[in-house]
């Protein structure tokens, strides 16, 4: 096979991450989420432009996975990232997370995901990307608190989705 001069790949993954900056946009635009819409976004948390307090980056010092459902407040989308506040604890936080950062987006809503291969800040490695509606997850993943426990007041809480991905 010949050599890609194009670098499909990573015109396909902007082009699938434009997909979650309009979402955002959208909601940032709004004040809301339209409908059962939220979504559930995963990013590494050491990636290049990442910024959390030192208290989430100790705790989850790889990757963590926000809710972005009941209470947010200060969406702001650029063409690069997105900034949003949430609760965690009951503890007000501002996560600043580029587009580059996000591994994962889900809306269990409609049963859409888009998950990244996203290399992390040392490594320059080609990324893939997959797109596809996720089958019916069991009531029981669905409604998993995820390691926190559930989030007070309808807060931020950090889940892992793993029970939400596609079995190879």
């Amino acid at each position: 096979m010949g050599q890609d001069h194009i670098r499909y790949d990573i015109l396909a993954q902007d082009a699938l991450r434009g997909v979650i900056r309009k979402v955002l946009a959208e909601v940032a635009a709004t004040g809301h989420l339209p409908g059962d819409h939220h979504f559930f976004i995963t990013f590494l948390t050491g990636a290049p432009g990442v910024r959390i307090s030192q208290h989430l980056k100790a705790k989850y010092p790889e990757q963590m996975t926000i809710v972005v459902q009941h209470q947010f407040w200060e969406l702001k989308v650029s063409e690069t990232g997105f900034e949003i506040g949430l609760s965690f604890s009951d503890t007000p936080e501002k996560l600043v997370i580029p587009f580059n950062a996000v591994r994962g987006f889900y809306d269990p809503s409609v049963n859409f995901e888009l998950e990244f291969d996203v290399a992390s800040g040392e490594e320059e490695e080609s990324a893939e990307i997959t797109a596809y509606p996720i089958g019916e997850a069991d009531e029981a993943s669905q409604n998993n608190p995820g390691p926190d426990g559930a989030p007070k007041g309808g807060g931020g809480s950090v889940v892992s989705l793993d029970s939400f991905r596609k079995k190879n």
